[in-house]
């Protein structure tokens, strides 16, 4: 039951009190006032407003700037140099609402900003508007962020950790590799990197109690292995393994650390984290690529269709499944699998590359033409696409 407080008569100030009222407010301090100025004043020209804003800023004024800058925005609304300051300002003194919709405001003005949609998706991250904080981030990504460092790592490991946090865990790869190549270990980190190789969606400041040992086991290893530190990588995953061999994905994570240093002991690890996990789908992907990269396309048949079954939404599970029966001499089926895979993923450059081989094995030389030349215009625009700082690396899947 509400509780509410019982209402206090005013009682009527005497004439000797109003008097002193009219002198107390003259010792009010002058940032507190600039408001009540800025209204009752002569208007003030647009330059000088611009000019008390950078002066507050440089003297490091944060609040009167944050004024100022706001009076500027106000007389004119298209003044991107004032909307930016605003935001970034209200962004360095945790304003980060107002820091949200001022830079809301100056993508309106200057929409081609990575650095700014960057600082939008670190404000709606810490306001916790997650799926907002990835598209803005996403969009900052592919923008660009030109010089600027700082922004472009904090950029980065926000996007790792909402992308992991999306269920986006072979996308999240990609930013945490850069930031595990060219920055020192740490908690945050190494939280980030837990949760992708554990493949848990959720943020770091989700993660339990009960959790937090595997996880950061797990993001040791993890961080080991993307920062190309092998001996160090196998050591983790060797006290990670002992600690929960029961944990689902570590086996996984484990067999995808050693497929290029030793690929038989990434096949028995795949095979058991499908004894750890029978309804392991990337396992069973993982295990039936490595046996096509052999040549043994007819064990891959196996884990293949297992995977179509278990997820036949996944356009890997059609592709996998697609090219060990064309291999296998299954040309007709083998080709529905992976026009299915096609429909699924259009944007794959190698699912059209393997379905123009298999058309050519079936000898349909127009369709096989089309395939080709689809694919040959999706692998340029990746290629371009390269240019980006984010250093390309292998993820589950074919290769």
């Amino acid at each position: 039951m509400a509780v509410r407080c019982p209402r206090r008569r005013k009682a009527r100030p005497s004439p000797r009190t109003r008097h002193r009222r009219r002198w107390t407010a003259d010792v009010t301090p002058a940032s507190a006032l600039l408001g009540v100025i800025l209204v009752l004043a002569p208007p003030i020209p647009f330059d000088e407003v611009a000019r008390k804003a950078a002066e507050a800023r440089d003297k490091d004024q944060l609040d009167e700037a944050i004024r100022w800058y706001r009076e500027g925005t106000r007389l004119r609304p298209s003044w991107d140099e004032g909307l930016w300051y605003l935001a970034t300002l209200l962004y360095e003194e945790d304003r980060l609402a107002e820091a949200r919709d001022a830079f809301r405001r100056f993508l309106v003005v200057k929409p081609e900003t990575g650095p700014a949609w960057a600082l939008l998706g670190m404000c709606e991250f810490r306001l916790k508007g997650y799926e907002a904080a990835l598209t803005s981030l996403q969009k900052g990504t592919e923008l660009g962020y030109g010089t600027n460092t700082a922004v472009q790592r904090a950029a980065w490991f926000h996007l790792a950790m909402l992308l992991v946090r999306a269920g986006q865990f072979e996308l999240a790869v990609r930013p945490l590799t850069f930031l595990a190549r060219s920055e020192p270990e740490s908690e945050a980190l190494v939280e980030a990197a837990g949760l992708m190789l554990l493949r848990v969606p959720k943020v770091p400041a989700d993660i339990t109690t009960d959790e937090r040992d595997l996880v950061t086991r797990a993001g040791r290893a993890a961080y080991a292995h993307l920062s190309r530190n092998g001996e160090e990588a196998q050591r983790r995953f060797k006290d990670l393994l002992e600690r929960y061999p029961r944990a689902p994905n570590v086996h996984y994570a484990h067999a995808i650390s050693l497929l290029t240093s030793d690929s038989d002991a990434a096949l028995a690890e795949f095979r058991k984290e499908i004894e750890v996990q029978p309804e392991s789908v990337f396992a069973r992907l993982d295990l039936a690529f490595e046996l096509m990269r052999r040549g043994d396309f007819a064990d891959a048949l196996v884990p293949a269709k297992e995977a179509v079954r278990l997820a036949p939404q996944l356009f890997a599970s059609h592709n996998a499944l697609g090219r060990a029966l064309v291999e296998t001499g299954s040309l007709e089926p083998g080709i529905v699998e992976l026009e299915t895979a096609v429909t699924l993923a259009p944007d794959s450059p190698e699912m059209h590359f393997a379905l123009a081989r298999a058309y050519a094995k079936a000898g349909r030389k127009d369709d096989a033409a089309r395939a080709r030349a689809t694919f040959a215009e999706l692998d340029r625009k990746r290629r371009e696409k390269r240019e980006d700082p984010l250093v390309e690396t292998k993820s589950a899947g074919p290769g």
